[in-house]
């Protein structure tokens, strides 16, 4: 998705549709293909981020002088980070082209989002090059960063982007040479580009991203959207099995009987550490093995066999009562005598 050509497709593609909507049931490879997909919930932070991101791309449409306001969603992995700046930005190209059409990108007329990755160990000029990269941006290898960057306001600014979201945000460490450099970047670009900025990544309050001078900077003017674990109770809410019920109402399997996976809510949260991606995983594997296996139906048995991602597997321990020592001959003898006295 960090080409446009990419993005719109996602963007466009009718999200998943759950059971219960359909004329007909649906054939097995159709329920197996909407299982893979599956449906995206709407979680406090996808509502949040939806929040900010509008009053902001309001706060900033007229600010010339200085960068606009930007944000930053944070938390452990696989807790939906990434999945809460696509669907902002899917909501974002919608409402866009619904008011503006446009013929497509030979005539770059109107991009309203970019997505871009930050590469690993990136430079300023690879970061350059990767939102070059997204609008199709010819570039070479003799071009400096500089030009490079020109070519990259110039054109989103022609594109009209009003909305780029940058992803993985958490591989820049200015305390490098060239995180340092890539940090100044988009500072740059911020300032350069009509567009507000939404920045994701892995537990950034944690890195070096907030530290010296240029974290500095962008701590003072970027907002904090947590993206954190779903917890089991919070105050008279059960936030964690709210989320466990909107994905079983999501389900389209023949014979699972409603109710059932609320009910494992201690368990799922064992398993998963209260992780929307871990937790959507175990329940989206289990529908595909039910499914094969003609079953039809979510069971803990059933998900007692499912493999999850090694973060997860590393958090659930299992309770087993702990053994009884074994006792040597000496301490039975002593204990016998005791008992006689």
């Amino acid at each position: 998705m960090n080409t446009w050509q990419g993005f719109e497709a996602f963007a466009t593609t009718p999200p998943p549709t759950p059971p219960g909507t359909q004329a007909a049931p649906r054939t097995l490879e159709e329920r197996l293909a909407y299982h893979s997909a599956f449906v995206t919930i709407r979680t406090p932070a996808i509502d949040a981020l939806s929040r900010n991101v509008r009053t902001l791309m309001l706060l900033g449409r007229h600010q010339q002088a200085t960068a606009r306001p930007s944000l930053i969603v944070t938390g452990p992995a696989t807790t939906g980070k990434t999945t809460a700046l696509l669907q902002v930005g899917r909501t974002c190209h919608l409402a866009h082209t619904t008011r503006q059409p446009h013929p497509g990108m030979g005539h770059v007329a109107s991009v309203p989002v970019a997505y871009v990755l930050v590469p690993p160990a990136a430079s300023a000029k690879t970061l350059a090059a990767e939102f070059a990269r997204y609008l199709g941006i010819p570039t070479t290898a003799r071009m400096t960063q500089a030009q490079i960057t020109t070519a990259v306001c110039a054109t989103y600014a022609k594109a009209g982007v009003k909305l780029v979201l940058i992803d993985e945000i958490h591989r820049l460490n200015p305390r490098t040479t060239t995180g340092a450099e890539s940090a100044d970047l988009l500072k740059d670009l911020t300032e350069r580009i009509g567009a507000t900025f939404v920045y994701a990544g892995i537990d950034v309050t944690r890195t070096e991203l907030f530290t010296g001078i240029r974290g500095a900077q962008l701590a003072g003017r970027a907002g904090l959207i947590d993206c954190g674990c779903f917890a089991a109770r919070l105050g008279k809410s059960e936030p964690f099995k709210d989320l466990i019920c909107a994905m079983e109402r999501a389900l389209d399997l023949n014979r699972h009987r409603p109710g059932s996976l609320p009910r494992l809510a201690s368990y799922l949260h064992a398993r998963t550490g209260g992780k929307i991606g871990s937790l959507s995983r175990l329940i989206r594997q289990a529908a595909l093995t039910a499914l094969l296996d003609g079953s039809e139906r979510i069971t803990k048995a059933l998900l007692d066999t499912i493999r999850l991602d090694h973060l997860a597997e590393e958090h659930y321990r299992p309770r087993t009562p702990p053994s009884a020592p074994r006792r040597t001959g000496a301490e039975a003898d002593r204990e016998h005598r005791r008992s006689t006295l």
